[in-house]
């Protein structure tokens, strides 16, 4: 027979358990502790009816376990008797080898009392017993427990959804982190700590419990390259759970979340859990680096130095050159672009280097990076530019976006192809678009139109749908230039020597 003193660990259904107490406290079960301890208050994990003499192989561990009696030989008889006890030391020591966490006995029908051997035997077990008065069904208990399981399962949802809002506003905050770990510790009950990578402790919020020591062992585990993603352990009755803060950036681990509470339930896990997501989203530039980088770019650009000075902080693949992304989402009516659906896009493209401009994502990422089509979205991509050719670059991309838009096409590039306006020197081409093109150079919206409409082959449809206009307002621009320019723009000499011009232009 297994050592009775030896309970196997309750394998638990996915609801929080239910306490003894909350049961005894139901007025419409009349139910009466009579035997074994109080404290600490007994978790019960399910209610099972049995009147098997031996219930051990038929118990998984938390049951409350109901018996009228029945199994008990009737030698026994109320238990009172010479020799009795042995039946019920047998009894109740295979319940708490078997994992019970309590007995109810039901008086009535087959006895009119509980029997006071059995009230000894629970006694020296430890094992709470629980009288059922003839009225209360077991299938009463039973619904009693499921309805108590239920509405605790419902609160920890409403505690963990209350928790995942808190830690989310405190993430946003200008004291990003030890906000999120004063929320965290608050929310169960305990110590949260911030660990860097050589394991030095950075932020920590909440009450001392004692345990630091072997916290930060265990953090240091889940912080190797090798080690698991989240580890848990027990000391000194404090619950300890330790959370790697992955970055994502191929830099391997560094930062970990340490966590000590007094008890451990599934809605601490699942907080915990949430914190470290946001804690690894705050740490991870830091950890990588280039979040610092970015930033002292940003602030070398503000204090004067030349784009191509801060370009390498940047993190480009090392030649230089650079090319723009614009983008738009592929649905005319859809919403426009928010910053999480920018970021998304941006991670797609393997850059962090993004901009929403109106309903325009623009991305800066290195020229070795070939931007593919993302599906959802129309975009232009610009020539490979160094940094000094980086705002032409922008208007490559965004004209690149604009035909694309035209002919329905995921992506298009511009052309970097040597073409005979090569041949012309810069300055002379320069000069003569500006004569070409004098007439209607003061209303930008009449040139782009004639640019967009000599790129489109003279449909009037696809030129709407780029500039995102009517066809009618593209007609009436078009014959605006007409016009001013004194031209026939249905020769075809005349459009290549616009096109030529507004190249230049």
């Amino acid at each position: 027979m297994p050592d009775p003193s030896v309970s196997p660990a309750p394998l638990a259904p996915p609801t929080p358990p239910v306490p003894l107490s909350a049961l005894l406290a139901r007025e419409d079960l009349a139910l009466r502790q009579i035997a074994g301890p109080t404290a600490p208050d007994p978790a019960i994990h399910w209610a099972h009816v049995s009147e098997m003499a031996d219930p051990y192989p038929y118990l998984l561990g938390g049951e409350l376990l109901l018996t009228a009696g029945v199994h008990i030989p009737e030698a026994t008889g109320s238990g009172a008797g010479t020799g009795t006890g042995s039946y019920f030391d047998d009894y109740v020591g295979r319940i708490v080898a078997g994992g019970g966490a309590a007995l109810g006995f039901g008086v009535a029908p087959v006895h009119d009392r509980v029997p006071e051997a059995l009230v000894a035997a629970c006694d020296a077990y430890g094992l709470p017993l629980v009288e059922v008065p003839p009225r209360t069904t077991f299938s009463g208990v039973a619904r009693a427990v499921w309805q108590l399981m239920a509405q605790a399962r419902l609160a920890e949802l409403r505690r963990v959804t209350e928790a995942q809002q808190s830690l989310a506003a405190a993430a946003c905050r200008p004291d990003p982190v030890p906000s999120v770990l004063r929320r965290l510790a608050r929310r169960v009950g305990g110590r949260a700590v911030l660990y860097g990578p050589d394991g030095t402790e950075i932020a920590a919020a909440g009450r001392e419990t004692g345990t630091l020591g072997a916290l930060a062992a265990l953090a240091a585990v889940v912080r190797a390259d090798r080690g698991p993603a989240s580890a848990a352990d027990t000391t000194a009755g404090v619950h300890l759970a330790a959370y790697a803060l992955s970055t994502g950036t191929g830099t391997g681990r560094g930062f970990a979340l340490g966590v000590a509470t007094p008890e451990q339930t599934s809605g601490d896990h699942t907080i915990a859990s949430v914190a470290a997501v946001l804690l690894a989203l705050l740490t991870g530039e830091h950890q990588s680096g280039s979040g610092a980088a970015r930033s002292s770019a940003l602030v070398r650009l503000l204090l004067g130095a030349t784009p191509e000075t801060v370009a390498p902080l940047l993190g480009g693949d090392g030649d230089g050159r650079w090319v723009v992304v614009h983008a738009r989402p592929e649905a005319p009516d859809g919403p426009a672009p928010d910053p999480v659906t920018a970021s998304a896009l941006a991670t797609a493209f393997g850059s962090p280097l993004v901009d929403i401009d109106e309903d325009v994502v623009r991305v800066l990422l290195p020229a070795g990076r070939e931007p593919a089509p993302q599906p959802g979205w129309t975009c232009g991509v610009s020539a490979p530019a160094g940094p000094r050719e980086w705002p032409a670059a922008d208007v490559q991309a965004s004209r690149a976006l604009a035909r694309a838009r035209a002919v329905r096409s995921p992506l298009i590039r511009h052309g970097e192809r040597p073409a005979l306006s090569d041949l012309v020197p810069e300055a002379d081409a320069a000069a003569h678009a500006r004569t070409l093109l004098a007439p209607i150079a003061a209303t930008p919206a009449l040139v782009e139109t004639l640019r967009t409409w000599l790129s489109l082959h003279g449909s009037w449809d696809r030129t709407a749908i780029a500039l995102t206009v009517h066809r009618n307002t593209v007609r009436q621009r078009i014959a605006r230039c007409t016009a001013l320019l004194g031209t026939d723009l249905d020769d075809p000499d005349v459009r290549m020597e616009l096109w030529f011009a507004l190249r230049r232009h």
